[in-house]
């Protein structure tokens, strides 16, 4: 019995949720995407790197053909399949090979609704992973529609989910997941510390940010802006800073609770509004400020010194023990 699993390449996300969940699946898994294969993947574990499908591409009369010129929503019913593109035509040949090569019995697919037509129509048992924000439409209904299990990675009634209301029968909402759910934090908190994680502001906001702080008497990390700065394993900083500003999406988010962090989070601009949606939900419920891409840096202080004071009960987002009821939810459908 063997499951599949398709990691969207986009942003650290999606495979920070497989690596999170694939240890506690008793089957074996092979996975696809087309970012490399990640460094603290087990060895056991196979990975399928896929070409990349967004890139432009040779036409048949030798011109170059930007994917977004060739009907690549095919009117709206889906949201990614370019005609021509070679691309896109290797990586789901693979993936279909793959399904009898290697008997794969069930296809976990976060996220594509393209992937998640293509493993249905080969008869595999389906589960769509979903995130927040207005999913309505075509493509989305679609994905919906055919799969057998959907996962929604937060706690339910957190976030409105439209979408989903026609198929609660087949949702699992686990709480957040997180790579860091039962570590232990390392050490206490240290007094008036900021850690700025990712690359939620300008350079030059960033910078006044800090600088404005600092005068304030606060110490600043930033982290995850460039590759310079980026850090594997952020832990010992998100648990040791007084508040923590971050992205809002889900991992993002989850790592945030496991932390029990305040913070303020930042919406990133995101197709359906993903993060706005987040967002709103934290500050709906008592768990983190928010703020959007345009927050200048005096007003983003204040949020930092506000959120200094707050004691968030990151319990609500239901992190501890989600990444095993995620692979409880993706078990339940295998024959």
């Amino acid at each position: 019995m063997v499951i599949g699993w398709y990691v969207h390449h986009h942003g650290y996300g999606h495979v920070a949720r497989f690596l999170a969940v694939q240890p506690h699946l008793r089957a074996p898994v092979v996975a696809f995407s087309s970012l490399a294969r990640p460094a603290s993947l087990a060895p056991g574990v196979e990975w399928v790197e896929l070409p990349p499908d967004a890139d432009p591409f040779d036409g048949p009369d030798g011109s170059t053909v930007d994917p977004r010129d060739a009907d690549p929503t095919a009117r709206g019913t889906l949201h990614w399949a370019p005609h021509a593109h070679p691309g896109h035509r290797a990586r789901l040949a693979m993936i279909a090979a793959a399904t009898v090569d290697r008997n794969l019995q069930a296809f976990v697919v976060d996220v594509s609704a393209e992937v998640v037509a293509l493993v249905r129509l080969l008869g595999l048992r389906t589960i769509a992973v979903t995130q927040p924000g207005t999913r309505t439409d075509a493509p989305h209904a679609l994905a919906y529609d055919l799969a057998d299990r959907i996962v929604a990675p937060w706690p339910h009634g957190a976030v409105p989910t439209d979408g989903l209301t026609a198929h609660g029968d087949r949702v699992v909402w686990t709480g957040g997941i997180s790579r860091f759910d039962g570590r232990d934090a390392d050490g206490g908190i240290e007094d008036r510390s900021v850690l700025l994680i990712g690359r939620v502001l300008e350079p030059e906001v960033r910078h006044e940010t800090t600088r404005q702080l600092r005068d304030r008497g606060w110490s600043v990390t930033a982290i995850g802006h460039d590759a310079s700065s980026r850090i594997d394993d952020p832990w010992s900083l998100l648990t040791r800073s007084t508040v923590v500003v971050s992205a809002a999406g889900q991992n993002s988010v989850a790592d945030l609770a496991v932390a029990r962090a305040r913070a303020v989070v930042i919406a990133q601009e995101r197709p359906f509004s993903e993060q706005e949606h987040t967002a709103a939900a934290l500050e709906r419920w008592g768990l983190a400020h928010r703020a959007d891409v345009s927050v200048p840096a005096g007003a983003l202080v204040d949020l930092v010194e506000r959120a200094a004071g707050d004691e968030p009960d990151w319990k609500r987002w239901q992190v501890a023990g989600a990444a095993r009821r995620m692979a409880a939810a993706v078990e339940a459908v295998l024959p």
